[in-house]
C-alpha cells in the first residue's frame, strides 16, 4: 500500500511537468482519408468539442509516446490541465477521453483501418492510406 501511494505521487508529479519525457520534434496530426478536417479542427476534436465530420463519427486516438508534446503544442496546455479537462467533460457531458495507443506504428495502423479515426505521430507518415491534417 505504501508503494502504491509513492507511485501515485510520482505519476502526479510527472504529469505536472508535462510528462517529463518530451522529445521536442515535429508532430503530425493524421486522419483516415476522406474526412473533411481543417488544421483548426484538431484542437476541437481532442478537447471533445467536435465529434462528427459530415456524417462520420470521429474517433480520436492518443499516442502515449508523444502525448505530452502534443498536448503542449496542439492544445496549448499541460497534461495535468488536459486530464482535468477530460474528468470534467466526462461528468458534465458523458463523453469519454480519447483511447490510447503506445506507439506511432499502432496509431498509424488504427487510423489506416478505422473510418473516422484521427491521431498523431512523431514522424511524417509515408502511407497514402492516411492524410496529414496538420504539422506541429
Amino acid at each position: 500500500m505504501r508503494f502504491y501511494r509513492l507511485f501515485t505521487v510520482l505519476l502526479a508529479t510527472l504529469a505536472c511537468f508535462d510528462g517529463g519525457f518530451a522529445y521536442g520534434g515535429d508532430l503530425y496530426a493524421i486522419a483516415h482519408p476522406g474526412l473533411k478536417l481543417s488544421a483548426d479542427d484538431i484542437r476541437e476534436i481532442y478537447l471533445g468539442d467536435k465529434e462528427f465530420s459530415g456524417g462520420v463519427r470521429l474517433v480520436p486516438m492518443e499516442n502515449q509516446a508523444a502525448q505530452a508534446e502534443f498536448v503542449v503544442k496542439a492544445l496549448a496546455m499541460d497534461l495535468y490541465r488536459y486530464s482535468t479537462h477530460w474528468v470534467k467533460k466526462s461528468f458534465r457531458d458523458g463523453l469519454n477521453p480519447p483511447a490510447v495507443k503506445s506507439t506511432d506504428l499502432e496509431v498509424l495502423e488504427f487510423v489506416r483501418r478505422t473510418a473516422g479515426a484521427v491521431g498523431y505521430v512523431s514522424s511524417a507518415p509515408l502511407d497514402k492510406d492516411v492524410m496529414v491534417v496538420r504539422k506541429f
